[in-house]
């Protein structure tokens, strides 16, 4: 018989401060798969084609094509062990521990290679201050095998709830994803309508990527780790913001708007802490959601069920 999970097992303690130099790490060597599913992958719409998926054990590219084969990476955040698998049936795998960017980089670069599969991608990674090659990081090296499981828990109850909410959506949506460059999983809804065009800035991500990704009119959430904020948080922001929207009231009582970074904030800790976390979730979701599809004026008939 298999044991109900306790609430600390699902929603554990994640202070950042406990593993910020592991967060460090793990992000750097998601930015490298990422980079690799972003080179191998047809190109699809707001970079889509990028991004990782939470699993049962880790997260996942999916199946990437490679001529008339097909290769997966797989991060493993049970046994700890990154896991390469081709269609043809090779496979290859990684022990997770600490160790460089640097030598991390270069064993991967070597496993796809054994497997017959070649490709090439840009080495500087995107949307971090001060920017390492990873050939070049002997700086990131941490893993605390505690942590990363913890992470992996916080995401699987994350997309659990995530997919709760995205289906009640019949417009455009995207997948319940996670995007590497800041590290956070995210869902985004369209209104179906064009948006202005997009001032770009953000560090090491050029401006073209960046207003392509928001050609539509969105809401958007989902899940950081805490490493822009110092703490792991639940936000919710729209583009083009809507007149009106750092002012609406929003659920539950302790989420707030940051008007340094134009988003609705809750902290993690409320979620975890909460009665029923679930709902708490749900909560926020859809009151910020709401807030921008009214005050922007979406044809909210047309695109909910």
């Amino acid at each position: 018989m298999v044991e109900a999970l306790s609430r600390e097992q699902a929603w554990p303690a994640l202070a950042f401060e406990d593993w910020a130099d592991t967060c460090a790490t793990v992000h750097m060597w998601a930015q490298i798969v990422g980079k690799i599913r972003f080179r191998a992958s047809p190109p699809i719409n707001h970079g889509w084609h990028s991004t990782l998926y939470v699993t049962s054990h880790g997260l996942t590219t999916s199946p990437i094509p490679h001529g008339l084969r097909t290769f997966q990476i797989d991060f493993d955040f049970v046994d700890h062990t990154l896991v390469v698998e081709v269609s043809d049936g090779g496979n290859a795998r990684m022990t997770l521990e600490p160790q460089t960017v640097a030598s991390f980089y270069r064993r991967l670069m070597d496993m796809l290679r054994t497997l017959g599969v070649e490709v090439q991608i840009y080495s500087k990674p995107n949307e971090v201050p001060d920017p390492i090659p990873f050939e070049d990081d002997e700086v990131h090296r941490a893993y605390d095998a505690e942590y990363v499981n913890r992470f992996w828990r916080v995401l699987v109850q994350s997309d659990r709830v995530f997919k709760k909410f995205r289906s009640h959506f019949i417009g455009k949506c995207s997948p319940v994803h996670l995007f590497w460059g800041a590290l956070d999983l995210a869902v985004t809804r369209f209104s179906g309508r064009p948006a202005p065009e997009h001032p770009g800035g953000i560090p090491h991500l050029p401006d073209r990527v960046t207003r392509e990704a928001y050609s539509h009119e969105v809401s958007s959430c989902g899940f950081w780790s805490g490493s822009g904020i110092g703490y792991p948080a639940y936000y919710s922001y729209a583009y083009a913001e809507p007149a009106g929207f750092a002012q609406a009231r929003v659920r539950p009582d302790q989420a707030f708007y940051s008007a340094d970074l134009h988003e609705f904030i809750l902290p993690y800790d409320i979620v975890r802490q909460a009665a029923d976390p679930d709902q708490t979730l749900l909560d926020f979701l859809q009151s910020t959601y709401e807030a921008a599809a009214n005050l922007a004026r979406w044809d909210r008939a047309a695109l909910e069920r």
